[in-house]
């Protein structure tokens, strides 16, 4: 214990360094108009405490994997990032972001570093990067299913065009943004400890994700209705299993071209990626409307969840991501109402035949398709240990009997989330969750486990305390499934810029 303080103050000691570093290099004269540059920083300081041995759910949830899962818990994070822009079309930035925390398997760790360019609309970045892109509200939903803000970003090179911009020729009223991808895990030695000698896993994995997402809009504000549709993919491929049987996974170039059109795998592959895809792969179509007008915005959306052709065919069809989210615009303590149902319990049925009397047996059978799972990719859709879509799949660092895969895949939810103004400086979060959990289709609870839990947070800034913010949150579980706890927390964060 004593040496996770000492690296605590280790890292709260050596940020000032770091800070006035940067402020020499910004404080440079600058002498062409064209030509700016500014540092960005943030100091945040937290602490939680729970009566059970967990902290409560929605206080470790959608956190980026930064607040410990064991209760008693705390962190110290430093950031900062360095900005250059040139003549308002050429942007570079970089970023640091430091975190010393307990209890954990590893108390200092960098959660951010990356590079980036940007021109015009298109961007490039390479490192990890904490990038929420779902369509879905940050504070207040459940959680997108396929890339949600629940464990730490992952080390990649990605480019993209991050915010909707106009398609020619349609006079304004085409919009879309995209993405593609490639990166690599680096929990080599968290799945190492984790996982013991009974279970494998595979080591250096590699990952691929793209996305595009076209909008309805009218950019001149005359008309208003929106509509939203897209598609996500994501896909686990390459590395080298501990489970000799697997070994080395194919990640040759023209593997890469299969993950990217999603084919099956060559004669390397293992017989099952042969016959049907290399890697593990899954993802979701998005649809989002909403209407606007001067008194309230109102949006419905649906994300159809797939982890295979059957989820892609929609024979999953009643899995996926509800959401109403509502945002009135004259009623100051409350600025966004979002209620959520999530299923998926369907799974494109109970059972998965590869090849069958289908005269006898009518139907589709390409089911139980175990979201998030994989034979190969036996620690799953998981970062150190938490799932990287929906959070309500429990992350598997949740698991009592040390499995690092998924033990509930099966689950209805219904959710709400609530933000506002209490006064200018006061505002608050609450989220209210409940769930019926039924585990996978092949390992069933014996019985249904329920599950309930909650969170309010009340943030504070202070008229003449610029850029400090400070934070407490109460939040409780109940339920069979993550267990009783009740905790509270306290966070203290100081941002700003150091010079422009």
């Amino acid at each position: 214990m004593r040496q996770i303080i000492r690296q605590i103050i280790i890292t709260a000691n050596c940020f000032p360094a770091l800070f006035l570093q940067v402020q020499a290099q910004s404080s440079l004269p600058v002498s062409d108009k064209s030509f700016s540059t500014s540092t960005e920083y943030r100091l945040e300081a937290f602490g939680s405490a729970a009566s059970g041995l967990n902290t409560p759910f929605w206080m470790v949830s959608n956190r980026y994997g930064v607040v410990p899962l064991l209760s008693e818990n705390g962190y110290m994070r430093t950031a900062a990032m360095y900005n250059i822009l040139y003549n308002n079309n050429i942007r570079i930035q970089a970023g640091l972001d430091l975190v010393a925390s307990a209890p954990r398997y590893r108390n200092f760790y960098a959660q951010q570093l990356y590079a980036e360019i940007s021109y015009k609309f298109l961007n490039m970045r390479i490192g990890s990067k904490e990038n929420y892109t779902s369509l879905f509200d940050r504070d207040l939903s459940s959680g997108d299913m396929v890339m949600s803000a629940n464990a730490m970003p992952i080390p990649e090179i990605n480019l993209s065009v991050p915010q909707f911009t106009v398609i020619p020729y349609t006079k304004g009223w085409l919009q879309f943004r995209g993405d593609f991808a490639v990166g690599r895990s680096y929990d080599n030695t968290y799945l190492e400890k984790t996982a013991g000698a009974k279970q494998h896993y595979v080591k250096n994995m590699l990952w691929h994700h793209k996305s595009l997402h076209i909008r309805l809009s009218d950019t001149r504000d005359d008309f208003p209705f929106s509509a939203v549709i897209g598609i996500r993919h994501s896909a686990q491929w390459g590395g080298i299993s501990t489970n000799d049987e697997f070994g080395a996974q194919p990640q040759a170039f023209s593997d890469f071209i299969r993950i990217f059109f999603g084919k099956g795998g060559g004669s390397n592959a293992f017989e099952s990626e042969q016959i049907n895809v290399l890697g593990n792969h899954y993802g979701s179509y998005d649809f989002k409307f909403g209407y606007l007008n001067p008194k309230f915005d109102i949006y419905l959306y649906k994300q159809h969840f797939f982890d295979d052709a059957s989820g892609m065919e929609m024979y999953n069809y009643p899995d996926g991501l509800y959401g109403l989210q509502v945002n009135p615009k004259n009623f100051s303590w409350i600025d966004k109402i979002v209620v959520e149902y999530l299923n998926t319990t369907n799974q494109s049925g109970p059972v998965h035949f590869i090849a069958y009397d289908h005269d006898r047996y009518p139907g589709y059978g390409g089911g139980a398709d175990n979201y998030y799972n994989n034979e190969i990719y036996f620690q799953g859709v998981s970062y150190f240990g938490r799932n990287l879509g929906a959070p309500l799949v429990l992350s598997t660092e949740y698991n009592r009997n040390g499995r690092i895969d998924y033990s509930n895949t099966r689950l209805r939810a219904y959710h709400l989330g609530i933000s506002g103004l209490l006064s200018n400086q006061i505002a608050y979060r609450l989220l209210t969750t409940s769930s019926a959990n039924f585990g996978t289709t092949s390992r069933p609870f014996l019985s249904r486990k329920d599950a309930f839990s909650c969170a309010f947070r009340i943030s504070y800034c202070h008229p003449r305390l610029e850029g400090w913010l400070f934070s407490t949150e109460a939040a409780h579980d109940s339920g069979g499934l993550t267990g009783k706890s009740t905790g509270i927390s306290l966070s203290i964060s100081k941002s700003g810029i150091v010079s422009n």
